[in-house]
């Protein structure tokens, strides 16, 4: 079994998105399948030796397409909601790492549903490379969802996110530990529906669950669960002074 070309996943994540939202049309909700050749031919080349059936894994990754452009246009919209800077749709669909990393994310986890191996890994970790947030294909994230900024988020594999969620940069949704016999279990966190989850914050460990309506501060550590509409929020110091009332330390130069 060979290692795919990376360059060829690449360019057909690309493609998939050229395809779902091709540059110099209007966007609308639609799907319309009108050059699919060039995109079954690199999903012919990714997939050779990673799947038996590979024509009807093909077949069935395109007829979910339509969804799936649903599902982006639905978190796209959230995203413009949720985000004050953002000006208009096409601009978080364009340009918003957040909003790449959900489009990795959710082909390939398309792709690991029909039990595609390595390749879904690939295209999440081209998102990583892309945009510094870490997906894993296996978590099961529902829409809409939002990121905002989104570097350094950390999302496990066994995750589990309800609708109307918000993330800030560096987000940790991780497992409490890494010992490898613990590779077939619920390691990671639930986030269920309408939670805001701040800057910085860690939540880890498959036991883990934040109730939904919750807010979680900015660099809050968190191993364990919380109800529906709590706040959790990390209390830290911040002292003031007059720089003109204390002497000049004296500055030695060696």
């Amino acid at each position: 079994m060979h290692i795919p070309d990376k360059k060829a996943v690449e360019r057909t994540v690309k493609a998939v998105f050229s395809l779902l939202f091709p540059a110099g049309e209007k966007l609308t909700d639609e799907l319309h399948h009108s050059q699919n050749g060039n995109l079954n031919l690199l999903l012919n080349s990714i997939l050779d030796g990673r799947v038996d059936n590979k024509r009807e894994v093909i077949k069935k990754f395109m007829e979910s397409l339509p969804g799936v452009k649903q599902t982006l246009m639905n978190d796209a919209r959230f995203m413009l909601e949720s985000d004050p800077a953002a000006t208009e749709l096409i601009e978080v669909i364009a340009v918003y790492p957040g909003f790449l990393a959900i489009f990795c994310y959710r082909i390939a986890h398309v792709l690991r549903n029909l039990n595609v191996t390595l390749v879904p890994r690939m295209i999440t970790e081209y998102a990583h490379k892309s945009t510094g947030i870490d997906i894993h294909p296996g978590a099961a994230i529902s829409s809409p969802f939002s990121i905002d900024h989104g570097t350094g988020i950390v999302i496990g594999e066994t995750t589990t996110i309800g609708r109307y969620v918000k993330l800030y940069q560096g987000v940790t949704l991780g497992a409490l530990s890494v010992e490898k016999d613990k590779a077939s279990k619920k390691r990671h966190p639930d986030i269920e529906d309408n939670v805001i989850l701040y800057a910085g914050c860690t939540i880890l460990g498959g036991e883990t669950v934040v109730g939904h309506n919750s807010i979680i501060g900015g660099n809050v550590w968190l191993t364990e669960s919380v109800i529906p509409y709590s706040v959790v929020y990390h209390k830290s110091e911040i002292i003031v002074r007059d720089k003109g009332s204390f002497p000049e330390p004296i500055n030695y130069v060696i």
